[in-house]
């Protein structure tokens, strides 16, 4: 076996392989090598840099059993007995994601516990799993955005094995993975990455040290992350990355990092034959990154429109601190639900500067904005991880539901969402130091001072009960309100299979009522209601499809006349007369 490290850093680099310590021979480019021969799956290495004693991790490890400042270990990818060979992938179009952290989406908080939930999810309608970020970090749980090791997965979740074990059991139920990975900065704790060669430069963006993409070395560093990147859709056989924050990635190359790697995973999708799919988390509001290179753009397949969930999210809590506020009128829904942003190049109170540009409505499908009412930011983001389900009744709940999953978007729901779930899902990490525990603690604080929230309400990160309450309760989904939740979205989901119209790539036509808080979203044939006003809402010669709550009135044939009192309808039109 030949081990191989990029450490242009390093005057000399021996590798530690079990109790042996071998010299590596310096080659070109800064890399050194050893070849060892065959050694066991699971036989523990580092490298040990100049004259230190202390071997540190393998930039490139698959697996620390350990943690990040462990050994790594070797693991040999190609021995799961892959039963998957029926899948051929899916495509983004017409399907719905749902989002998911391992570490609390179970009681036993495992990739192989996630798996036997499957049934649940084929029963909602889910066409894709997404991970949220799994890579290995220094502690026990946490949301996973602290990693160091872009491709390991972390222990305690059951490792890479296990990994391969859930992808495959995905597979056959039908439901493809779209993994979350983090380019845009390293976690405070674990990062050795700086000894071995110019991984960064200087500058911070808002949760780290840049990433060194456009600088000196860069070209060894971005094949790091595109390696990283194919890994998880080659050999761990993912069908989808979801990237995050992909404005924080700083790269001033002649060829943009996203544009390369949507050159390299079309490569790999074309010689495996099945679709590899590309989601940017950006708050760019701006369309490059899914317009076809060819265009001029990025060529990624979707990109997360935030303004979406703000809309639908003042639109029926009512909240408008902080950048909630822009979306206070009605109209901020309608015109998402047209224009797929709400800032396109208008102003944003929060970031006291004009934001976004225009989509191009005629020419890109709708699809390509990924939605949501819920998702792991917009609830653990919040003081107390507190969800909508806590604020809202049923009916407003099953409006959002509605909102999602009949908009002309890609549809994401979080777990949990689809019982109005009674946990929270807060902010919770576990770093070993007692000095970046503080400073995690402390930055929360200062984060919510500017939002304007209580600071008394602001949850210990630190506290493993943090952690804990953030657990689903599974128990729930037999009765009360929980059930009735559950129910609706299982029925919206039934629908999007049903109607042909619920996952058209068109953007449809949203008029409004804002005096009366009244919307509707025209589909062709079918048609979304949305009535917030206190006062009856009557629409005429309809076939109900699905109601939060509706009283019927004779109408003209089979097509009765609906009363909305307060709620959200989805209809099919009568035909024209």
């Amino acid at each position: 076996m030949s081990f191989e490290v990029w450490a242009p850093r390093a005057r000399r680099v021996r590798l530690a392989l079990d109790d042996h310590v071998l010299a590596m021979e310096a080659t070109a480019g800064g890399w050194w090598a050893a070849d060892t021969g065959p050694v066991p799956d699971g036989t523990r290495y580092g490298y040990l840099l100049d004259d230190d004693e202390t071997p540190v991790p393998d930039p490139r490890s698959r697996r620390q059993p350990d943690g990040v400042h462990g050994l790594s270990a070797t693991f040999d990818a190609s021995a799961h007995p892959w039963g998957d060979g029926a899948w051929t992938g899916r495509q983004l179009a017409g399907a719905t994601i749902y989002e998911l952290h391992v570490g609390t989406f179970t009681p036993e908080g495992t990739l192989d516990a996630v798996a036997s939930r499957l049934d649940h999810l084929k029963e909602l309608g889910v066409g894709f799993v997404e991970l949220m970020p799994v890579n290995a970090f220094n502690g026990v749980h946490n949301w996973g955005y602290d990693g160091v090791l872009w491709s390991a997965v972390h222990e305690p979740y059951g490792g890479p094995a296990a990994y391969q074990r859930l992808v495959d059991a995905c597979h056959r139920a039908g439901i493809g993975v779209i993994q979350d990975v983090v380019h845009n900065h390293l976690g405070p704790s674990g990062n050795h990455l700086p000894r071995f060669g110019p991984y960064l430069k200087d500058g911070r963006n808002t949760w780290g040290d840049l990433v060194n993409l456009d600088g000196e070395g860069s070209a060894e560093v971005r094949r790091y992350i595109i390696d990283s990147a194919l890994m998880w859709l080659r050999d761990l056989h993912v069908d989808g990355l979801r990237l995050d924050a992909v404005h924080a990635l700083s790269d001033e190359s002649d060829v943009h990092l996203l544009e390369e790697l949507a050159v390299e995973v079309a490569a790999l999708s074309a010689h495996q034959n099945r679709p590899l799919t590309l989601i940017a988390e950006s708050d760019l509001n701006d369309t490059r990154m899914v317009i076809p290179r060819e265009a001029g753009g990025h060529g990624l397949d979707a990109q997360w429109s935030d303004d979406f969930h703000h809309a639908v999210h003042v639109a029926l809590t009512g909240e408008t601190s902080g950048y909630y506020a822009d979306f206070a009128p009605l109209g901020a829904l309608a015109k998402v639900l047209d224009r797929g942003f709400f800032h396109d190049g208008t102003w944003s109170s929060f970031r006291q500067r004009n934001h976004g540009r225009p989509v191009d409505t005629d020419r890109m499908p709708a699809w390509r904005l990924v939605v949501c009412a819920q998702n792991h930011d917009q609830i653990g983001n919040r003081a107390r991880g507190d969800r909508t389900a806590e604020h809202l009744d049923d009916e407003r709940l099953l409006c959002a539901a509605l909102l999602t999953l009949a908009s002309p978007f890609t549809p994401m729901l979080f777990q949990g969402e689809e019982w109005a779930a009674s946990t929270p899902f807060a902010f919770f990490t576990s770093h070993p130091e007692p000095e970046l525990a503080t400073a995690t603690a402390e930055g929360r604080l200062a984060e919510f001072e500017r939002m304007g929230w209580d600071p008394d309400q602001v949850l210990d990160p630190q506290d493993p009960a943090t952690f804990e309450r953030s657990r689903l309760d599974w128990s729930e989904l037999s009765g009360g309100r929980h059930a009735r939740v559950l129910e609706g979205y299982r029925r919206l989901a039934t629908l999007r299979r049903e109607l042909p119209e619920l996952t058209d790539p068109g953007f449809g036509t949203t008029t409004l009522d804002e005096a009366e808080g009244r919307l509707t979203l025209d589909r062709g044939t079918v048609a979304l209601h949305l009535n917030l006003g206190e006062r009856d809402w009557e629409v005429p010669a309809v076939e109900v499809l699905f109601s939060t709550s509706e009283r019927i009135a004779p109408g003209r044939g089979d097509r009765p006349v609906v009363v909305l009192p307060g709620n959200g309808l989805l209809v099919r039109t009568s035909p024209a007369a």
